[in-house]
């Protein structure tokens, strides 16, 4: 018996509960087409880019590190400095608000099971929240 044996199993990172990274692409290709499709997206679709090929492969790399699992974004970029690369853009209570609703849809639509995804929604507001830079 080595030392090993007598450790805890490790807990399932969000990463693994997800599903990995072919969850992981699955949830953000919906996210995006949720937001190119759904009028009530139009805000949040208007800060973008008219093509969102870049914009799935950031946000895809920066949810897997995020997420528990491997740090595509980092490798690729560094820190990702969320409030700094957002300063150009002007988000505010509805941006943010309509980036929620989009990513809840989107993991509605994927199947990501309900206590997860209220678990992430959570997490996922304290981040779009600190994204805020413009009043209301």
């Amino acid at each position: 018996m080595t030392d090993l044996d007598d450790e805890a199993p490790s807990q399932p990172t969000a990463f693994d509960l997800v599903g990995g990274e072919a969850r992981v692409r699955e949830l953000v290709d919906r996210f995006y087409d949720l937001m190119d499709l759904e009028p009530e997206f139009a805000g949040i679709r208007a800060l973008h880019p008219p093509t969102l090929d870049g914009s799935r492969d950031k946000l895809f790399w920066f949810l897997c590190g995020w997420l528990g699992g491997p740090d595509h974004y980092i490798s690729r970029f560094g820190h990702p400095r969320l409030r700094a690369r957002h300063l150009p853009f002007a988000i505010a209570s509805s941006e943010r608000d309509q980036w929620l609703r989009c990513m809840a849809w989107a993991m509605e639509g994927v199947g990501i099971d309900d206590a997860l995804r209220e678990r992430l929604l959570h997490s996922f507001f304290d981040t779009a929240d600190w994204m805020r830079n413009r009043p209301g």
